[in-house]
């Protein structure tokens, strides 16, 4: 029954218009990019400025918006003899392949075909970890809230904090205590955005940490080895997994 519902819902979505709209977007965007840059880094660069603003935001927006449609369906499915945190994982599931689906397709192919590299396959593979952990935190969103209006307000919050919002706060921490080492500090507050550390680690390989400046070599002396690499994409794993675990641990216990 667990992957019936998860079939359901990938099947549902992925017939959606704007799912296709987006899929569709992105494609375009990649492929017009890589042939319109003679180096496929610099076309990589630009792709990832537009995917860490695009990708979380309809991730998000879209997921939330799902939930509170499928909501008859879901209480359908309480109805039955089946364990709640099993509906919201396959519900979650669901969603979570077809915006990865969707992701590969879209930008995934571009790259395979103009940048097989290592550079190519760290931006497929952050993409796709975004868009895991944004449809996480929509979920956590929708759930939280019975009320649409404010659950889909919430979703946008948590969007325009980590992709707008967050930068400027660690900059206004930066310039304030600039007196003092922040070198762990530093590494501190970019495992505390997820948009931020892929961002960071896309960056990292395509060796322009220098662009970042300071903190750049901070970032290349922590996270520049394989352990570091492999350290951060555990921390973006955690966002997705941590608040998808709050989700359904109060969906568990929420009364419909």
């Amino acid at each position: 029954m667990h992957s019936k519902i998860i079939k359901y819902v990938l099947y549902d979505i992925l017939r959606n218009k704007i799912v296709i709209a987006y899929t569709l977007f992105l494609f375009a965007v990649s492929l017009s990019l890589f042939q319109l840059e003679d180096n496929p880094s610099k076309a990589v660069l630009s792709l990832l400025n537009i995917i860490l603003i695009v990708v979380p935001l309809v991730s998000v927006v879209f997921s939330t918006i799902h939930f509170y449609n499928s909501y008859e369906f879901i209480e359908l499915l309480v109805a039955q003899p089946l364990p709640r945190n099993k509906i919201l994982l396959s519900e979650y599931g669901g969603l979570a392949i077809a915006f990865s689906l969707s992701f590969y397709v879209g930008v995934g192919l571009p790259i395979l075909f103009f940048s097989p590299n290592s550079t190519g396959f760290m931006l497929l593979l952050a993409g796709i970890i975004l868009s895991l952990i944004f449809v996480s935190l929509a979920f956590l969103a929708a759930v939280i809230t019975r009320d649409k209006a404010k659950g889909i307000g919430m979703a946008l919050m948590v969007w325009f904090y980590f992709a707008l919002l967050y930068d400027g706060l660690v900059l206004f921490i930066l310039f304030a205590f600039r007196d003092y080492p922040l070198e762990k500090t530093t590494i501190a507050l970019a495992c505390l955005n997820p948009i931020d550390l892929g961002r960071i680690l896309i960056l990292l390989k395509m060796d322009v940490s220098a662009l970042m400046g300071y903190t750049g070599a901070v970032y290349q002396q922590v996270l520049g080895n394989q352990a570091g690499i492999l350290g951060a994409t555990g921390i973006m794993l955690l966002w997705a997994v941590v608040p998808l675990g709050i989700a359904v641990s109060v969906f568990a216990k929420k009364d419909l």
